[in-house]
């Protein structure tokens, strides 16, 4: 082994070595039992962020667990096609290379153009994920646009189709003018505005007043320009002030259009006037209200969100319908949307119909790719009919069939399902699976694979003209075939009925409708196991928090704080990082602001830390369901425990290489009680760790690997091997040297799903040392399991007696400042005959690590001298203190300290007593001054007792 631990040199030609020989493949062994991780296939676009790094340590994690307790293990990868993402990268990189729009290209071109941008650059993120160690079956890496998943897509629409549960219909989308097609909720983004609230005059019809004698009534609106589009005003049913205008209609101004007044409980009575105007095509609650009062539907909006020349009328239903005429006044033809509103407003206040206007906080919806305002758009879509899916994959849940860890996850699964509506699968994009829809030139439609089969199955005659659908189907929709679309189903492969249904599914809590649920419902509907039972995808959802900055913010672009994982595997400058921060961003003061905090924030850029070390600051920080706040110190922290471990490594076989370990049959082995400790703590390690991972309690299980490794292995058990590999017998010798070779190796298999590269390099090395190890790799050893018949209680208690010995004399020496390699005499009061036997039997452990002149029992009836005292156990350590410290220069030293000490407790108590400060303080900072005071009394009382010690000298 190289002197230095350094990570660099040893992960990339490590994990080349792995691939190269195949050892994350499954073991194809069918005696075994299978366990299988289906990768959340991230975007072809994409490239590794933290989220990615934290779900993908957990997956590997698990899934290395699994593949040394000798199961037939498949961690399953892919990428997903990305539609709207991966469209506008291609589009982007043709308008900068070449001026030129998809347009120019035409469909098929264009498609042939992101293809061969997926052939250069596609791979991006597949190539990070081999730079976090990730283990996955590369020679069955899917996509879900490629041929076989492609099929799946197809068989499953035309199914779902043919069960009439996938139907064509009018119905309201979020709508991205910039991108020109309908986007899911989840790829809409929130964002808080300061607006207006505009209150309009309506007049009313029929010469109909209201209670107080107004000829109108005012309704207030964030949104003036979707006027055009109101077919209805709504009141509360119970709001006195409007109760006998139910069923009343009011004139629209600027279009003069006729329409009800309704009565309605979405219309808030403590809200704005009480009077809500209804545009059903352009609002998501409207369109509800509208029909639950058969109210038409005007669509005033062209894709591009700008007036049309004339509107679109339909019925609740979205039929065509005729209620309404289509005429729009001309001066907004053509008009942009938010360009129309001031035009309204300034027309209603022409006409002396403006009321107010009114500062208003607003929620605004974004698209987060077009980065447009979302414009709710009444559009003919492709639905699925997801109610009669939802409760089978409701019932999976509720009767244990797959579990959710945390389990209050259960709940916002249940919320979704079992109030869901149908899902919209069409997208106006070039790029994805292609609706498989014909129409002819009546606008009969025909589903079939190709246009051949179409013509086949309905006997069309040749001279009927068809066309494909020219949308294409949600990313949602393929994925949602994952589980099974990537074991090759439609067809019954052997790897559908090995590994499905899959063990865990790791994922966050954004996505357990989109993906999580949508899974469950697919893959019950289409997987049925011999008896004809759904199948569920996955027996457990393991759900992770957010990775957020140190602060608790939510990393992202716009705010400078993203952290890049391998940026913190390889190091990166500061200049380098403050260019990657602020390199793209278009506003000078954001970025001059992100580059002040990064500056700040990383004064000499990041070092590198190598994957391991991030792989177990993920895992020692992944307390199930919560977020993380992430913590460069430690990070460092567990570098510093990977060097650790390298130079206990080397420690070790520096002991025993070339030396006699004991593993000849006839060898005489004498096995010391720091042997039998050690070989007790690792079964407690082993016993725990595998309980913390079943338990998916992987920071517990980074925890327990931590505490034996550092605390237990490193710090302990090395220090007691000195005394006898220096002046042991060679039967004790060759025992410790064979109990340091085996408890490392078994140490280097427990931590290696959590630290695959150090543990693997060091067990190269560990490997020729140890009797009956057979392979090239340590991940296709055997994960270590608890064995009672290595645990022995009584080494453990005996051994804690003297780690309490040693640690009380390290203690005393600092309390009264005896200088560290100063030989002690020491004398021990026993409590009783087995604490007599054990400093017996330990003593020359104990004179050599707590550097001892000598140690003896002290007699019942001894006259004993001022001495620094300690409790070990229920036993009295004794040191004499006579000649060992300058007893006027240690009075002075503790007088100062009590001086000071004293002073500390009286400033405190001063501020505690005062009621000001106990009232107004945060109830934390408070507690904190009081820990302070306690810890400052325990001091005193100590610094007096030392004080009383030393003066009787």
């Amino acid at each position: 082994m190289e002197k230095t631990y350094n990570p660099t040199s040893i992960e990339q030609a490590l994990y080349q070595t792995w691939e190269k020989q195949g050892y994350f493949k499954p073991n194809g062994d069918t005696s075994k039992a299978s366990y299988s991780i289906m990768i959340p296939p991230p975007n072809v676009t994409g490239s590794l962020h933290m989220g990615h790094a934290f779900q993908d340590t957990i997956m590997d994690t698990l899934i290395r667990c699994q593949r040394m307790k000798g199961k037939n293990t498949l961690w399953q990868v892919g990428t997903d096609h990305a539609g709207i993402a991966t469209q506008m990268v291609v589009e982007r990189k043709i308008d900068a290379e070449e001026g030129k729009t998809k347009h120019d290209y035409g469909r098929d071109a264009f498609i042939d153009k992101i293809w061969e941008w997926k052939g250069e650059s596609g791979g991006n993120i597949t190539q990070q994920l081999r730079r976090l160690g990730a283990s996955v079956d590369w020679d069955r890496e899917r996509f879900t646009m490629d041929k076989g998943f492609y099929a799946a897509v197809q068989e499953v629409f035309i199914r779902l189709y043919e069960e009439d549960l996938i139907y064509r219909g009018k119905r309201l989308v979020n709508w991205d003018p910039k991108l020109h097609t309908a986007i899911s909720d989840l790829e809409v983004e929130n964002k808080d505005k300061k607006g207006h609230m505009w209150h309009f005059r309506y007049p009313l019809a029929d010469g109909v007043k209201t209670a107080d004698g107004h000829d109108y009534i005012v309704v207030a609106t964030t949104r003036p320009e979707t006027m055009l589009g109101d077919t209805g005003v709504a009141v509360n049913p119970e709001d006195p002030r409007y109760q006998d205008l139910i069923g009343k209609h009011i004139m629209l101004p600027i279009v003069n259009r006729r329409i009800p007044i309704v009565g309605d409980e979405h219309a808030d009575m403590e809200k704005g006037t009480g009077c809500v105007k209804i545009t059903p095509a352009h609002d998501f609650n409207d369109y509800e209200v509208g029909k639950r009062h058969n109210l038409p539907m005007i669509n005033i909006f062209t894709f591009d969100a700008n007036i049309r020349q004339a509107a679109e009328v339909f019925t609740s239903k979205g039929e065509a319908s005729e209620d309404y005429p289509s005429d729009l006044p001309e001066k907004y033809q053509g008009v942009e949307r938010f360009a129309a509103r001031k035009l309204i407003v300034a027309e209603f206040e022409s006409l002396g119909l403006l009321e107010a206007i009114k500062d208003h906080d607003l929620t605004i919806p974004y698209g987060d790719r077009g980065g447009v305002v979302i414009e709710p758009m009444l559009t003919d879509q492709w639905y699925v009919r997801t109610a009669p899916l939802a409760d089978v994959a409701t019932k999976a849940v509720e009767d244990g069939e797959i579990q959710f860890v945390p389990k209050q996850y259960e709940n916002m699964y249940f919320s979704w399902m079992r109030d869901i509506q149908d899902w919209c699968i069409s997208r106006q994009l070039w790029w994805g699976h292609r609706i498989p829809a014909w129409y002819d030139n009546q606008g009969n439609v025909y589903v079939g694979r190709h246009e051949e089969e179409v013509r086949s199955k309905h006997a069309l005659a040749a001279d009927v003209e068809l066309h494909q659908d020219e949308d294409v189907l949600d990313t949602w929709f393929s994925s949602a075939l994952w589980t099974f679309g990537t074991l090759g189903w439609p067809e019954q492969t052997p790897e559908l009925k090995m590994y499905h249904p899959s063990d865990v599914l790791v994922t966050g809590f954004d996505i357990i409708f989109f993906w999580v649920a949508r899974m469950i419902m697919m893959t019950m509907h289409f997987i049925k196991d011999e008896n004809g039972k759904p199948q569920v995808p996955f027996k457990t959802v393991y759900v992770t928090g957010l990775i957020r900055d140190e602060n608790g913010d939510k990393m992202s672009k716009s705010k400078g704080n993203v952290l890049d994982p391998i940026d913190m595997i390889d190091g990166i400058d500061l200049e380098s990082l403050v260019t990657k921060r602020t390199g793209n961003m278009m506003q000078p003061q954001l970025a001059a602001k992100i580059e002040k905090n990064t500056r700040k924030t990383f004064e000499n850029g990041i070092e590198a830390y190598g994957t391991d070390a991030l792989r177990f600051t993920l895992a020692a920080m992944a307390s199930t369901g919560r977020d993380i706040n992430w913590d460069m110190k430690r990070l460092e922290g567990y570098r510093n425990f990977c060097n650790k471990l390298w130079n206990a490594s080397r420690y070790v076989l520096m002991n025993t290489e070339d030396q006699d370990c004991g593993f000849a049959p006839d060898a005489q082995l004498e096995f010391s009680l720091a042997d039998q400790w050690i070989e007790s703590q690792f079964e407690l390690a082993a016993k725990n760790f595998n309980l913390h991972i079943d338990n998916f309690r992987l920071d517990m299980a980074a925890n327990t690997l931590y505490e034996f490794i550092w605390n237990q292995f490193c710090d302990w058990y090395l220090e007691l091997t000195k005394p006898i590999l220096w002046k042991g017998t060679e039967n004790q010798q060759r025992a410790t040297r064979r109990t340091l070779i085996t408890v490392l190796e078994k140490t280097l298999r427990l931590a290696h799903p959590v630290i695959p590269y150090i543990t693997e390099a060091i067990w190269k090395s560990v490997k020729p040392l140890v009797a009956g190890i057979e392979g090239e790799t340590i991940m296709l050893q055997a994960l270590p399991q608890y064995d009672e018949a290595n645990f022995h209680q009584k080494a453990l208690n005996d051994i804690e007696w003297v780690k309490a010995f040693i640690t009380s004399i390290r203690n005393l020496r600092a309390e009264y400042d005896i200088n560290p390699g100063k030989p002690l005499s020491v004398m021990l009061k026993a409590a009783d005959e087995n604490d007599a036997a054990r400093l017996v039997a330990n003593q020359q452990v104990l004179t050599s690590l707590a550097k001892l002149e000598d140690v003896r029992i002290l007699a019942a009836d001894e006259e004993t001298p001022a001495c620094a005292t300690a409790l070990v156990g229920k036993s009295e350590l004794m040191i004499p203190m006579a000649g060992l410290i300058d007893k006027a220069a240690e009075l002075d030293r503790l007088a100062k300290e009590i001086t000071r000490t004293q002073g500390e407790i009286k400033r405190i108590e001063g501020k505690l007593g005062n009621e000001g400060f106990v009232a107004k303080a945060p109830e934390a900072v408070v507690a904190k001054e009081r820990e302070k005071l306690a810890g400052y009394q325990e001091a005193l009382v100590k610094l007096e007792e030392q004080q009383t010690t030393i003066a009787a000298l």
